[in-house]
C-alpha cells in the first residue's frame, strides 16, 4: 500500500514554543474565525505529523498556553530573594501579583480566549491543566503548616481548602477582565483583600475580613452603575 511522502520543504520543528507563539498570534489576528490543525500548518509551512509530535489538537495548545503562565509565575517567584522564608499569606500574595503581571502582559490574548465565541464559561475547559496546577500548588503551600490549619478548620479538608482558593482565583480573574482602572490597581486591592480574607479563614479574624472585602466589592459594583 502506497504511503505518503514527507515533504521535505517543510520548516522544521524542534520545540513546542514556536508552535504557542503562533496560536496566540493567529487566534488574535483570526478575529473569532475557528482555526484548525490543517489550516494552521499551512499556514505556517509546517506538516501536520510534527505539529502532532507536540500537541494532539489546537484545543491542547490552548491548555498549554494557560499552564505555562502559571509556570512561568512560579519559576519567576521561586528566584526571588527570601521567598523561602516568606509566610503562606506572602506566599500566596506573590504568586498572585506575579500571575496577574503575567496576564496583564498577555492580556489582549486572555481576553480573546475566555470570550472566544461568547461562549463565556464553557472556554474554561482550557484552564483544566492550569486549575490542576494550582490546586497542587495550593496543597502544597500549606503543607507545611497542616497541623495547625486542620486544628482551626476541623470540619474542612485539603481539597476543599485547594478548591476554595481555586474559586477566589476565578473570582479576581473576572474582576481584572473587568477592571478599567490604571495599571489594574483595583485588581491588586481585591488580591489583597482576598487573600486577607483566606489566611484569616484560618487564624483569628474572619469576619472583620469578610465585612472589609464585602465593603470594597460593594463600593465598586455601585461605582459602575
Amino acid at each position: 500500500m502506497a504511503t505518503a511522502k514527507k515533504n521535505t520543504n517543510k520548516k522544521e520543528l524542534t520545540d513546542d514554543n514556536q508552535i504557542i507563539a503562533w496560536y496566540m498570534e493567529d487566534a488574535l489576528e483570526s478575529e473569532g474565525k475557528t482555526l484548525n490543525v490543517y489550516n494552521f500548518c499551512k499556514k505556517h509551512d509546517i506538516a501536520e505529523v510534527d505539529f502532532f509530535t507536540f500537541f494532539g489538537s489546537l484545543d491542547a495548545v490552548k491548555q498549554e498556553i494557560w499552564l505555562r503562565f502559571f509556570e512561568n509565575a512560579i519559576a519567576a517567584i521561586e528566584k526571588e530573594p527570601g521567598y523561602i522564608s516568606y509566610s503562606e499569606k506572602n506566599k500566596l500574595l506573590t504568586l498572585y501579583f506575579t500571575l496577574f503581571e503575567i496576564l496583564t502582559l498577555n492580556r489582549s490574548y486572555v481576553l480573546f480566549a475566555l470570550k472566544e465565541n461568547g461562549e463565556g464559561l464553557k472556554n474554561l475547559i482550557q484552564l483544566k491543566p492550569f486549575r490542576n496546577r494550582f490546586k497542587d500548588f495550593i496543597v502544597y503551600l500549606f503543607k507545611e503548616n497542616e497541623t495547625k490549619v486542620m486544628a482551626k478548620m476541623k470540619k474542612v479538608t485539603t481539597p476543599v481548602l485547594s478548591e476554595g482558593a481555586w474559586v477566589q482565583f476565578l473570582f479576581i480573574l473576572k474582576f481584572w477582565l473587568e477592571d478599567n482602572s490604571k495599571s489594574f490597581e483595583k485588581t491588586d486591592i481585591i488580591i489583597e483583600k482576598s487573600v486577607n480574607t483566606v489566611v484569616d479563614l484560618l487564624d483569628t479574624k474572619p469576619l472583620e475580613s469578610l465585612i472589609d472585602l464585602g465593603k470594597f466589592i460593594w463600593k465598586e459594583r455601585r461605582s459602575a452603575l
